[in-house]
């Protein structure tokens, strides 16, 4: 494993206790950073911090909730005085069906988790950074944002959303210490795949010319990198993690 200067840093990780989550915060431990857990299961956050370690916080939210992100965001600086990094991990898949048949609730859902929240997750985030005057901000989108993948139109159109959202922010924010980036991972095999139906997962997999699915220590080792010091002339970026599918 390379050595990533986190030094002194505190980041947020919302879906923090479980895949990607939490394969990122084990990637800012080890970089030296002390990392806040998101996330709406009590269970897996208690578990999570107790496997963690004592540089590894939890705070109950669900992002979808904007008065619990406000919340969330006091409750970290209660305890941590600042936040350096914020990792927008949290998201659900929605069902595998075509978008005429796309149940109504369903398609609000997948939006509130993946774009409306992670839009709330950044307002209430930012202002905190702009006081500091540095930050890093790293987005979790996919390679569904770019391509668009059949059956799957809600998470299709939130992961465009969190790239077009990505490059609006960064823009935003040129002109100061943050840096606003995104990912945009093909698949990779993690609890969300139990979301999923399995003719949609060996799609997704027939798509990668590497002929397998990324793992999460790849994807949090691309986010560790974006979240410190020496990203520095890269914002509103979209970085690809796709074993070949996506080359634009």
């Amino acid at each position: 494993m390379n050595q990533l200067d986190m030094q002194g840093r505190h980041a947020v990780i919302t879906g923090g206790a479980v895949g990607l989550g939490y394969a990122i915060a084990e990637r800012m431990l080890a970089s030296g950073a002390s990392v806040t857990l998101w996330d709406r299961d009590d269970a897996a956050l208690a578990k999570a911090t107790a496997a963690l370690g004592s540089k590894a916080r939890a705070v109950r939210v669900d992002v979808s909730s904007h008065a619990e992100v406000v919340a969330a965001v006091q409750a970290t600086l209660q305890h941590a005085p600042g936040i350096d990094a914020l990792i927008n991990s949290a998201g659900i898949s929605g069902p595998n069906v075509k978008t005429w048949e796309y149940p109504v609730d369903e398609w609000r859902k997948v939006m509130d988790v993946n774009l409306n929240g992670l839009f709330m997750c950044c307002r209430e985030v930012v202002p905190v950074m702009r006081k500091s005057g540095y930050g890093r901000i790293v987005n979790i989108a996919s390679v569904a944002g770019k391509d668009g993948n059949p059956n799957a139109p809600a998470y299709s159109a939130s992961k465009a959303g969190v790239i077009g959202l990505t490059k609006s922010l960064g823009k935003e924010l040129a002109d100061t210490g943050i840096r606003v980036n995104c990912v945009t991972p093909a698949a990779v095999r993690t609890p969300i795949f139990a979301q999923m139906s399995e003719e949609h997962i060996a799609f997704m997999l027939s798509k990668i010319p590497m002929g397998r699915f990324g793992k999460p220590e790849e994807i949090a080792a691309m986010v560790a990198w974006l979240c410190t010091e020496d990203c520095s002339f890269s914002t509103g970026a979209v970085f690809d993690l796709s074993g070949g599918r996506s080359t634009y």
